[in-house]
C-alpha cells in the first residue's frame, strides 16, 4: 500500500510540465502494487483544483485511490513530530499536513509516495519514502 502526497496528485492536475508525467509515472508503477491511500489532509489539499467534493472524489475514483480515515494514533503522532519540529527551530507553521500524512503512513505501515521526501525522511525515519 502507498499513501499518496498531494503534490502528486496536483501534478497531473495541473499538468505540471516537470513533474506530471514523472509522478503519473511514478503513481502507475505503485498503483500496480497495491492499494492507492489518500487521508483527509490530502484529500482538502487536492479539492483547491476542482469546484466542488464531489469532483474531487471522483478524480481520485477515477484513479482507483482509497479514502483512509486518519488514526487517532497517527494524529497524536503528527502533533508530536510537529511539536519537535519547532522545538528543533522550524518555523513554518504550514507544514502540519506533511506530519499528518508521515505519521499516518508510520501507523499503517505504508509508503510515502511524494516530491517532498526531506521532512518525512526526518521525522518519520520508519516510512518506506518514494519519489518520481
Amino acid at each position: 500500500m502507498t499513501l499518496v502526497d498531494t503534490n502528486i496528485f496536483l501534478d497531473f492536475v495541473t499538468r505540471d510540465p516537470r513533474w506530471a508525467h514523472l509522478s503519473r509515472k511514478a503513481f502507475v508503477e505503485r498503483a500496480a502494487r497495491g492499494p492507492i491511500l489518500v487521508v483527509d489532509p490530502v484529500f482538502s489539499e487536492t479539492s483547491v483544483a476542482f469546484g466542488s467534493a464531489a469532483d474531487c472524489a471522483s478524480f481520485l475514483d477515477a484513479l482507483g485511490v482509497r479514502y483512509e480515515p486518519m488514526a487517532q494514533e497517527a494524529l497524536w503522532r503528527a502533533g508530536q513530530a510537529f511539536k519537535l519540529y519547532r522545538a528543533r527551530g522550524g518555523s513554518k507553521t504550514n507544514v502540519l499536513v506533511d506530519f499528518f500524512i508521515g505519521a499516518q503512513a508510520s501507523v499503517k505501515e505504508v509508503s510515502i509516495l511524494t516530491r517532498d521526501s526531506t521532512r518525512y525522511r526526518t521525522y518519520f525515519p520508519e516510512v518506506e519514502i518514494l519519489e518520481p
